[in-house]
């Protein structure tokens, strides 16, 4: 099991609240979106666009584009605004002249956003940038819907466990992870037999290895089900993504490797499962749409309105699984690897895999490359034998660092062997 992972589940106590609470629904809510400007803020703004009477927006952050976030800040009169990137200060200032909202930059600007008072956060913030504006809105007990995923990947022990003592609300807003808890609110932790997470299989779930070693990057960006941003594609392309959700999942809900299992279900209707003692399984369904998730964590513990297509199973017709390849896509079977591996070994998959995935955007390996050079940095790492238990942000971020570091350094004889 995931040390440190302090959870309520069921009857035991934990951060992530799988009993609905209505007592603690509010009449108007203020909300901080960070990283409103991305495909998850886009969905998260577009949910409190329809429901302007029951949230209140306090802050708002994007990386770099100054004029998204400045109509956003504008249309919702926020009351801060930040950008990560520091030399664009002046200009966030010049599109916000004459309203009320605050400016800020840079990484510190974000973290002010992310620890004002706003009641609920979408943390949305990609990459490990997002981890310590995360743990602002986290220490000040705030609820949390988490869509970064380096949060738990990079540092999952010690997040779940300081959002457990200082009683802040972790809502997963990936749908997969969203689902299934949904599903594990029908019974406790002792009647659970093991979680199923679904994967379409992405662009290449028939494709022969051969085929798929020389994928191009148009290729690899033909999701069938999803509208998503660049990387996240291609890591649904290469089943990384789902290696990351597996690895997030036993973090947030204190999960073993054993109790994980992940199922291809190529129309993306059920999200997630859970299987009990009884043997019922319980499943959520919903369209392939990011609001229903995010809506999700927006209204919780109440429901909202939201806007997201009907779910029509007779105009669906069927819905088909099989089981993953994991010679097919060998980056979940490293994601396992490095969850059984623990002490920092998932740190290093992320961090190897965005390296990896950089390179193959800018035509430097071939797609089949990723997974070798992410299995070869990882590899490398454990035999350093540096292992140790993440215990701050710093320690995640230097091991982030050094990962980073060595899959550059492998990265030519890693694109030399595939050649």
């Amino acid at each position: 099991m995931a040390s440190g992972a302090v959870l309520w589940f069921g009857d035991v106590m934990s951060a992530v609240p799988l009993r609905n609470n209505k007592a603690a629904a509010s009449a108007v809510r203020s909300v901080t979106v960070l990283g409103a400007t991305g495909s998850i803020g886009d969905s998260t703004m577009d949910l409190l666009r329809g429901a302007r009477d029951r949230y209140r927006v306090e802050a708002l952050t994007a990386n770099s584009n100054v004029e998204a976030l400045a109509k956003l800040a504008r249309e919702f009169g926020a009351r801060f605004a930040a950008i990560a990137d520091p030399t664009k200060l002046s200009a966030l200032k010049d599109a916000l002249a004459g309203t009320r909202t605050e400016c800020g930059a840079g990484e510190s600007a974000i973290i002010e956003a992310a620890a004002r008072p706003a009641d609920w956060v979408m943390a949305a913030v990609s990459g490990a940038a997002g981890l310590k504006p995360a743990l602002a809105a986290v220490d000040r007990g705030a609820s949390v819907a988490l869509a970064n995923k380096e949060c738990l990947v990079c540092a999952g022990d010690f997040f779940m466990e300081r959002a457990a003592k200082a009683g802040a609300c972790i809502l997963p807003a990936d749908s997969e992870h969203n689902a299934l808890f949904q599903a594990l609110a029908s019974g406790d932790r002792a009647e659970l037999v093991r979680v199923i997470i679904t994967a379409s299989g992405g662009p290449f779930r028939t494709w022969a290895p051969a085929d798929i070693e020389q994928a191009t990057l148009e290729q690899a960006l033909k999701h069938p089900n999803w509208s998503m941003g660049q990387k996240i594609t291609i890591d649904s392309a290469s089943m990384m993504n789902k290696g990351l959700e597996v690895i997030e999942a036993s973090y947030l809900f204190a999960l073993t490797p054993d109790e994980i299992d992940v199922l291809v279900h190529p129309q993306s209707i059920i999200h997630g499962m859970v299987e009990f003692s009884d043997r019922s399984v319980m499943a959520q369904l919903g369209a392939p749409d990011m609001r229903i998730p995010i809506a999700h964590c927006l209204g919780w513990p109440d429901r909202i309105v939201g806007p997201s297509a009907r779910l029509d199973l007779a105009k669906i017709g069927q819905l088909t699984f099989e089981a993953p390849d994991f010679a097919r896509f060998p980056g979940l079977r490293l994601a396992y690897e490095a969850l059984r591996t623990g002490k920092g070994a998932t740190t290093v998959y992320n961090a190897a895999n965005e390296v990896a995935v950089a390179a193959f955007i800018a035509g430097k390996i071939k797609f089949g490359a990723i997974a070798r050079l992410v299995e070869a940095t990882m590899n490398d790492w454990i035999r350093t034998g540096n292992r140790a238990p993440l215990v701050s942000a710093d320690d995640a971020i230097s091991v982030d660092h050094v990962a980073r570091n060595k899959a550059a350094a492998l990265l030519p004889q890693i694109a030399l062997k595939a050649t």
